[in-house]
């Protein structure tokens, strides 16, 4: 699997190796954190991915990636698929940023990269969800096109659909 390239960032496809490095919060040789990461929440996805593995084998290419800035290299964040497309062509994605590196526009060109990864690979709907306080990524979801399709008391939940809709 190759890199998913925008003009500042590189999504690179996390391998075992990666996510239990992740996991532990251990950088491999060469690999530059930004302060910060891994959060929980890349932690989290990071056992998901391994967990993916043993039970189905890697879900490449919708698995997790890590976010690199290109002007410096350091690892900034995580986003991915929570597995392959369901029969309908349906996928639920997840990312984060460090603290430092949000309100700079990464997340959303990075969701946007992501999205057209999943659209070329002939996925039909991108599924992604939200805390109710978290405006930040309620715009992110928006900016790329994503629609608001429901709440319930905890959560905000998205959508973007390409051809034939299926139900919600």
């Amino acid at each position: 699997m190759t890199d998913l390239e925008t003009p500042r960032l590189l999504l690179r496809p996390m391998n075992a190796t990666d996510a239990l490095r992740v996991m532990a919060g251990t950088p491999g040789d060469g690999a530059h954190w930004a302060t910060g990461y891994p959060s929980p929440g890349e932690r989290a996805a990071a056992e998901r991915f391994l967990d993916t593995c043993a039970r189905s084998g890697d879900p490449s290419p919708f698995g997790s990636y890590e976010i690199q800035r290109r002007e410096d290299g350091q690892v900034i964040g995580g986003m991915g698929f929570h597995g392959n497309p369901d029969e309908n062509g349906h996928v639920t994605i997840g990312y984060g940023l460090v603290p430092s590196a949000q309100g700079m526009g990464y997340a959303s060109e990075a969701l946007h990269a992501l999205l057209r990864f999943a659209r070329d690979q002939g996925v039909t709907c991108v599924h992604g969800d939200t805390d109710l306080d978290n405006i930040a990524s309620q715009r992110v979801m928006e900016a790329v096109g994503m629609r608001l399709v429901r709440e319930d008391e905890k959560l905000k939940y998205y959508r973007i659909d390409w051809g034939p809709r299926a139900e919600e």
